[in-house]
């Protein structure tokens, strides 16, 4: 299979001279990271098989979270710890996304926008949730950035999945939304995110690189049913650990150029994009976060300060459900790891004989 780490070793040194003092040491490290993943440079296992009696190399991972190759077993304990908490009401999808006159001041102050995106984001949604006349308490939410559309543009946005009503103050009932066809009204909520931004940049210092006219268009909001919320935690569940091209979409690769595929959101149609080398890593590059820039955020019942509120919303939907058969959650047993199937007999199973150091910390 073609691999990210192809293009790297291809046009690794053509997209550094490009970059320049430009590539910012996030996504040095990246580039470092993923050439040698699953290589003797990350060291790993020297494995037998116990029925055809061959050696098998198993290299360690890079652990980088922008790897296409790394982060399958996160996601899968990630996911089924929060399906388990989901709540048994119906949720919903909100996403917002920056301006396209903010992206560039976004680029280069990483960790403050993005912060800054998903908190206003997140305080917005709450502050209408609370006006009795759409919900009158406090919403359950999880808030996910993204940075990219599917052809790898620089397209930053926040997906919040939330439930759709909350728990009163006196945690006596669960008060779900007044109107059955919409949470809140999505107008509203692009107004107030927009002025909890300006006021962000401002307390930032970041309001004088902004053009005015961000504060008077009007920003793109989007608000649509989520069910019970197990799909959409399945579909962000996919990018918390890697960026959004998986090696399986690369479908050739050469000293000129890269050919990639992709969904259009529009028409759902497949589309292929080919570009320079240089482009392809350019667009990959800036999608890889600074070190501890949270990607991930916990509002309202899903913060870690108000799990005992979680645990009593869920008894009070249930004992309103009771009648009613709830739907299965499906959950993960995270016990001793399956015994590995030799990649070459298929027939044994592998056991580790020897322990292999990293030739090397970081690769050349």
């Amino acid at each position: 299979m073609l691999e990210v780490a192809d293009i790297i070793r291809r046009h690794g040194a053509a997209v550094r001279a490009y970059l320049g003092t430009r590539l910012l040491p996030s996504q040095a490290r990246a580039l470092r990271d993923l050439v040698a993943c699953r290589t003797a440079a990350c060291g790993g296992q020297l494995t037998q098989c116990t029925a055809c009696g061959r050696e098998v190399y198993r290299y360690h991972s890079c652990r980088n979270r922008h790897c296409p190759k790394c982060g399958g077993d996160q996601t899968a304990r990630w996911l089924a710890r929060h399906r388990a908490r989901l709540l048994p009401c119906p949720h919903y999808l909100i996403t917002v996304t920056l301006p396209a006159a903010l992206r560039p001041l976004a680029f280069g102050h990483q960790a403050v926008v993005y912060g800054a995106l998903m908190r206003c984001a997140a305080a917005a949604l709450q502050a209408l949730a609370a006006d009795p006349q759409f919900v009158g308490a406090p919403l359950g939410g999880i808030a996910v950035l993204h940075t990219w559309t599917r052809a790898l543009l620089y397209h930053p946005h926040v997906h919040l999945i939330v439930t759709a009503g909350g728990l009163s103050a006196d945690r006596t009932q669960w008060i779900a939304p007044k109107h059955p066809a919409f949470l809140v009204p999505v107008r509203a909520l692009s107004v107030i995110v927009r002025a909890k931004m300006c006021a962000a940049l401002t307390h930032a210092g970041l309001l004088t690189q902004v053009s005015p006219e961000v504060w008077t268009t009007p920003w793109v909001v989007h608000a649509q049913p989520a069910g019970d919320g197990a799909r959409v935690l399945d579909y962000l569940a996919r990018y918390l650990f890697r960026v959004a091209i998986t090696n399986s979409r690369l479908e050739q690769i050469d000293d000129d150029q890269v050919t990639f595929r992709y969904r259009d959101h529009r028409t759902q149609a497949i589309r292929r994009a080919t570009l320079s080398g240089v482009e392809f890593l350019r667009r990959f590059l800036q999608h890889v976060l600074p070190r501890r820039c949270t990607k991930v955020r916990y509002y309202g019942l899903w913060s870690a300060t108000r799990r005992a509120d979680l645990a009593h919303a869920r008894t009070l939907l249930d004992a309103a459900h009771a009648t009613a058969t709830a739907p299965a959650t499906p959950t993960t047993t995270l016990g001793a790891p399956a015994p590995i199937v030799c990649p070459l007999c298929h027939a044994g199973t592998l056991t580790l004989i020897a322990v292999l150091r990293p030739e090397r910390k970081v690769p050349p």
